[in-house]
């Protein structure tokens, strides 16, 4: 572990989550958003998340759900505000929604669990009960040590985080062997593109249209690559408000046909891994590089997009035999 860098990481993260934290004092009156966390840490969205994620097991989005859930169940312990209040201050429009989703976190809906906060429990105050019975309780387990902290009025005072370590178990996989990352310094690129608006899964949609338009104008040789560019985060960004761009490589003395975009990736050191296997595990994949990898370097992210270049085709390649390398700038 690179203690320095980890600490850089560390700070970036910590001003996201007491940003969150503080927040919940204000929720109902002004949304959390999402891409200014990106930018007081001076990185994209899509690096940002992908850190946040590694270093917390939560993405932000995630965090913040589950604070406004932790600060509506002790509502409904401590205070005789109505559901459907708290349930506006959780971020939910209706009664019905609320219940239903609270009910997927606690095993409760809103009514039963205040009901049970404020019943005695079986045996109370004999010697009869049980060491191990024990109140409902408002806190949610969290990897990173994140809690709602009654009247703290959405102050970090005292927040204490539990930053993980790169060998440790990602959320959703039982993966713990350490990706393995180059430092490649990268030519320029000059590529030519299609625009995606929609969700990343979806980017092969963008890839045909190039191909309509870029296989009669002869753009396809031998050493063409096809690439794959993302702007935005999909754990904080709704699926249809995603963007990316569906690229190839071109030569500079190529002119290039209307309709298709020209973009330039700027050459530097980059860290580079391979992702072998079906593009459903890309996600996956970024998530360990940015959010464990990189934290746990010695090397900061640059400005810079970070992209995939595609070493095989999908047809007639075997999923299992996909090659895909995974690209992200970092300073000199």
């Amino acid at each position: 572990m690179k203690t320095e860098t980890r600490a850089f990481y560390e700070a970036k993260v910590r001003q996201a989550v007491e940003t969150v934290v503080a927040s919940l004092a204000r929720d109902g009156e002004q949304a959390l958003d999402y891409s200014a966390l990106a930018e007081r840490a001076a990185l994209s969205p899509f690096h940002f998340h992908r850190i946040f994620r590694g270093m917390t097991g939560e993405t932000v989005l995630e965090l913040h759900r589950r604070l406004r859930f932790e600060r509506a169940a002790w509502q409904l312990g401590a205070t005789d505000d109505s559901v459907t209040r708290i349930a506006f201050d959780a971020g939910y429009e209706s009664h019905e929604a609320f219940t239903r989703a609270f009910r997927l976190r606690y095993g409760r809906t809103p009514s039963d669990f205040r009901a049970a906060l404020r019943s005695p429990l079986v045996g109370e105050g004999s010697a009869a009960q049980p060491a191990c019975v024990r109140r409902e309780q408002f806190e949610r387990a969290a990897a990173n040590g994140v809690h709602f902290k009654p009247g703290s009025e959405g102050s970090s005072e005292g927040l204490a985080i539990h930053f993980l370590v790169g060998d440790e178990t990602m959320p959703g996989t039982s993966e713990r062997t350490p990706i393995t990352v180059e430092i490649r310094d990268m030519p320029a690129l000059r590529l030519v593109a299609v625009r995606h608006h929609g969700p990343f899964h979806r980017i092969s949609e963008a890839f045909a249209r190039l191909g309509e338009t870029a296989g009669p104008a002869g753009l396809f040789g031998p050493d063409t690559r096809m690439v794959a560019l993302y702007h935005d985060d999909p754990e904080t960004r709704a699926p249809e408000d995603l963007t990316s761009d569906a690229c190839m490589t071109v030569a500079e003395d190529v002119a290039l046909p209307a309709g298709l975009e020209e973009i330039r990736v700027a050459a530097g050191a980059h860290a580079c891994t391979v992702h072998r296997g079906p593009y459903q595990g890309l996600g996956d994949t970024w998530a360990r590089f940015l959010g464990h990898w990189i934290p746990n370097s010695d090397h900061r992210l640059a400005q810079g997009p970070s992209y995939e270049i595609y070493r095989n085709a999908p047809d007639p390649t075997a999923p299992e035999d996909l090659v895909t390398e995974l690209y992200a700038p970092i300073e000199q």
